[in-house]
């Protein structure tokens, strides 16, 4: 089958891989879409792991059902791209996230389970979820992304009422954006290093104003517009300049969640996060309640996640793909790979 793998840093390759093979326990599902996320994008300026075939973000149908009888051949699903042991505390208390086992082995993410960015994938058969009929395959391909968001706003705990700063554009930045508005925030900021990717998030209607995170004035615009201090801050991209505008643009006593990962040590004011009693909570993945509620709100059309799409690519287009949404002047926010183009 055709698929795209990691050859070297910045440097992705098409090569054919042999089709996953039937065991009679995991789902083969062949892909009609998925998207390129922010930590295949880390991957890719790594140039690690060597020959990875990426994407955990995706839309399938099935080929293969395995020893889920509740599947048949034709049916549209995606998974949950982690790889969690079922049995701990965290698994069995509905935060799989949580699991010191849910990276060993996930999808796209991991040399042992091999991603979408190819023309099939063999999943484990309780991770795979039926999508409702009436959504598209677009936004089955954005339920993962559009759950990050969700889980964020959820540990933010966002009350009706509240001030929230947004940092970073992307699409879990404006997932979250698009949550903290339906939480009842009564403003919505959203701050970017790319002019282009900020004024999107106001024109797509899930921010209220965009600052430029550039400008050596931004921190005080952001109390300004704040009155002081934003009630919650939500870091989407995870580095040292963004956590530390996050804590500099909260308000004492307000709450920073970390949602972007930083594949490093990154140096952060600390000292101000104390003077001003500042809570600091990572945020990673989502529960899979969460994950079927972003699929559920699709099926009842209550949010509208395809807005944020951008453009559709075969696999030779990925490579370029990638150097455009890392060039800081692109406008674009998600695109999708469909093999058969």
């Amino acid at each position: 089958m055709k698929s795209v793998i990691i050859k070297d840093k910045k440097t992705l390759e098409v090569t054919n891989l042999e089709n996953p093979t039937p065991d009679g326990k995991k789902v083969i599902i062949e892909i009609t879409k998925a998207g390129i996320c922010g930590s295949d994008i880390h991957n890719w300026e790594l140039g690690e792991p060597k020959n990875l075939v990426m994407g955990h973000e995706y839309c399938g149908k099935v080929i293969d059902p395995g020893e889920r009888a509740d599947l048949k051949i034709g049916d549209r699903v995606t998974s949950l791209p982690i790889s969690p042991c079922g049995t701990c505390h965290a698994c069995t208390t509905g935060n799989p996230q949580y699991c010191q086992h849910t990276w060993e082995n996930a999808l796209g993410l991991s040399l042992t389970n091999q991603g979408a960015f190819g023309e099939m994938i063999k999943v484990e058969p309780n991770l795979v979820i039926k999508a409702p009929e009436n959504i598209t395959d677009e936004e089955v391909a954005l339920v993962e992304p559009t759950a990050v968001g969700l889980h964020a706003v959820h540990l933010a705990n966002i009350t009706v009422g509240q001030k929230v700063l947004v940092i970073g554009g992307g699409i879990i930045g404006l997932a979250s954006a698009m949550f903290a508005s339906e939480e009842g925030a009564s403003l919505v900021i959203l701050s970017e290093t790319n002019e282009k990717r900020g004024e999107n998030a106001v024109d797509l209607g899930v921010a209220e104003k965009y600052l430029d995170a550039k400008n050596p004035n931004f921190i005080n615009e952001a109390l300004e517009i704040s009155n002081g201090g934003f009630d919650v801050v939500l870091e989407c991209c995870g580095n040292s300049q963004a956590v530390t505008s996050a804590i500099m643009a909260c308000r004492p006593g307000g709450k920073v969640i970390l949602v972007g990962v930083a594949t490093g040590a990154i140096e952060v004011p600390t000292v101000m996060a104390v003077l001003k009693e500042i809570s600091l909570q990572g945020a990673i993945a989502y529960t899979k309640e969460e994950f079927e509620t972003c699929m559920d709100l699709m099926s009842k059309k209550k949010i509208n996640v395809t807005k944020f799409i951008s453009e559709t690519i075969g696999l030779d287009q990925v490579q370029g793909a990638f150097e455009e949404l890392t060039n800081g002047q692109s406008d674009k926010i998600k695109i999708l790979i469909n093999p058969k183009i």
